[in-house]
């Protein structure tokens, strides 16, 4: 039984026959091995098209960016999933992708999202300023967090963020998205009644968005940094083993109240 709306029964991404693979109509060992990086086979792969050379630099600066941030909870996640079974590599990998999150690593759509909120608004008449300083106090008000500033360990700058900003800006392809954050970046210390940084997950958007990148790339980005810095811990993790160190840790760290209850029970 079918669930949900059918969509048309096609592909255009790839096939595959007895004497070659094609990938978005273009063989793959003659027109793309050797001659495409693996940054430029997933932009194409994924839109149809050859980045620019731009779109390149920038979607491997991204990716560079969040590979990797240290025993993340997602690094964490792996690294015992490998130690409890390390002829499963892939679900140790999947374990560390399945804590991709909203909160860890998957802030990015939602920041694409807010600057489209931004920008909307200037469309409709407002200015930038008066755009942010609108869109600032309903995050606020409502007691949501805001996507794309503040951050837990970089205060009070994020290294990454200025440091994407800035190529973009030397670059001269910063535009209304990056203006757009860097305008929210004021609105919001001024809403919180303190600075909150720009983290890297809106400048990543605010760059992608200013060069054209599609959404879904944007949303995928972090999953697939974050795969290449699993696989490097995983790695590690065969030479120098904590995954069991880290689970012995958590359980020390933690006060297990059941036996308490139940001792001071009548």
């Amino acid at each position: 039984m079918l669930i949900g709306k059918r969509g048309a029964a096609t592909t255009a991404i790839s096939a595959a026959s007895s004497d070659r693979v094609t990938v978005r109509g273009r063989d793959l060992a003659d027109e793309i091995m050797g001659k495409a990086s693996f940054t430029e086979f997933f932009f194409l792969a994924t839109t149809g098209r050859p980045p620019t050379a731009e779109q390149r630099f920038f979607l491997d600066l991204s990716l560079i960016a969040i590979a990797e941030h240290g025993l993340t909870p997602s690094v964490q996640a792996a690294r015992m999933t490998y130690a409890a079974d390390p002829a499963a590599l892939q679900g140790a990998v999947a374990a560390g992708v399945l804590g991709c999150g909203t909160v860890i690593l998957g802030a990015a759509d939602s920041c694409r999202k807010l600057i489209d909120d931004v920008l909307s608004r200037v469309d409709a008449g407002a200015s930038l300023d008066d755009a942010a300083l609108t869109v600032a106090p309903e995050f606020r008000a409502s007691g949501r967090p805001i996507p794309g500033y503040g951050h837990p360990l970089h205060k009070p700058l994020d290294p990454r963020a200025e440091r994407m900003i800035a190529l973009a800006r030397e670059r001269g392809v910063a535009g209304r998205s990056v203006e757009a954050a860097v305008r929210l970046t004021g609105a919001v210390a001024s809403v919180w009644g303190k600075p909150l940084p720009m983290n890297v997950s809106m400048a990543i958007a605010a760059v992608m968005r200013d060069l054209d990148v599609p959404a879904t790339l944007i949303r995928g980005i972090p999953i697939l940094a974050r795969t290449a810095g699993l696989i490097a811990h995983l790695a590690e993790e065969v030479e120098t083993p904590i995954g069991f160190l880290l689970a012995s840790k958590a359980e020390e760290a933690i006060l297990h109240t059941a036996d308490e209850a139940r001792a001071g029970a009548p």
